[in-house]
């Protein structure tokens, strides 16, 4: 049976004598998929059909569960099927955080201020040993998808021994970055495409999406996934507004930021630079290996956020010469940066 028909019969199961319109509300990047399901009576529910031997749905309830805590507006659990690989879940709305930006950037303040608040209220319900730890592997890992997927596979390219070792010098550099910060929960993909505008709320409150992999880490992880999106770009000046604004809300909530703004904006741009080139990688894995082929247009942003910090740092001028090393790759299969 295919997993479209199972979808049917399943809603058809779980929600008998009901006329019940499923249609499309959203895919990701993984195998994941999402379905609203309209009711008879004007309601609406979200189905995610996460198939068992691809995805585990229990750390989604889990983190759900923990967002329910810290008082957030995430989608609740109505009802769970772990051996089929489906959960039903409340209907955030249908305007998301990266749609409204793209129809009206001049929203762009009014938007993303209350989301300062609703990080820094996740960030202060932290507490360790909850989620998984996102540890020296686990960032290794990330990091290595950059040379496999976009330097080995996207570029054809076969590191020399001199560029490894630049690579290995680089990746150490910004593990050893990450680990140092003070830790707090991490969503990990936490951006205006996983945020939505929650339509029945009397002001503004942003709802948060696709927390499954959040883990227990670096504080700045979030804040810079929120400012050096995959999807969007912000003038310097607006994103350096933004992170002030971060900091100064997090320091009056008792959060552990460095005390100096100059020592956490370093620690912010080295965690994206771990994030940048981790991106790079699984876009082109995407590509090469899902058969996923959208995300690849994203490359330049991804190339160009990792340029910018690595200019920034003398301790990473030799991974600088090697990444317009590959701009210039780059170019001859086809993406120009």
């Amino acid at each position: 049976m295919s997993r479209d028909q199972l979808v049917h019969d399943w809603v058809a199961t779980h929600f008998p004598g009901q006329s019940v319109i499923i249609t499309p509300a959203s895919a990701d990047a993984s195998f994941r998929r999402y379905f609203r399901l309209a009711f008879p009576d004007g309601a609406t529910r979200i189905l995610m059909d996460a198939p068992p031997d691809k995805e585990d749905c229990r750390p989604f309830v889990k983190v759900a569960a923990l967002l329910a805590d810290a008082g957030l507006a995430a989608p609740r659990i109505l009802e769970q099927d772990f051996d089929q690989g489906f959960l039903v879940l409340t209907d955030l709305g249908r305007i998301g955080y990266l749609e409204a930006l793209q129809a009206d950037p001049t929203l762009a303040d009014a938007l993303m201020r209350p989301v300062l608040d609703i990080l820094v209220q996740w960030q202060s319900a932290s507490r360790p040993g909850i989620l998984p730890p996102y540890d020296q592997a686990l960032l290794r890992r990330e990091l290595d998808l950059f040379p496999e997927w976009f330097v080995g596979r996207h570029l054809g390219h076969a590191l020399s021994d001199d560029e490894k070792a630049v690579i290995e010098f680089a990746f150490r550099f910004l593990i050893d970055s990450a680990l140092a910060q003070p830790k707090v929960f991490v969503h990990r993909d936490f951006m205006p495409r996983n945020l939505m505008v929650v339509e029945s709320a009397a002001s503004l409150v942003p709802g948060i999406l696709d927390f499954q992999d959040a883990v227990y880490g670096p504080i700045a992880y979030d804040v810079v996934s929120l400012f050096r999106d995959a999807f969007i770009s912000w003038e310097e000046e607006q994103e350096i507004d933004w992170v002030v604004r971060y900091w100064e809300k997090a320091r009056a909530a008792g959060l552990p930021v460095r005390e100096d703004f100059g020592a956490f904006w370093r620690e912010y741009e080295l965690m994206g630079l771990q994030r940048h080139l981790k991106v790079l990688g699984i876009f082109c894995r995407l590509k090469y290996r899902d058969g996923k082929d959208k995300y690849i247009e994203d490359l330049p942003r991804f190339i160009n956020y990792a340029r910018k910090t690595a200019s920034r740092y003398i301790a990473l001028k030799p991974l600088l010469t090697l990444l317009d090393t590959f701009d210039g790759r780059s170019a001859e299969v086809g993406y120009t940066f």
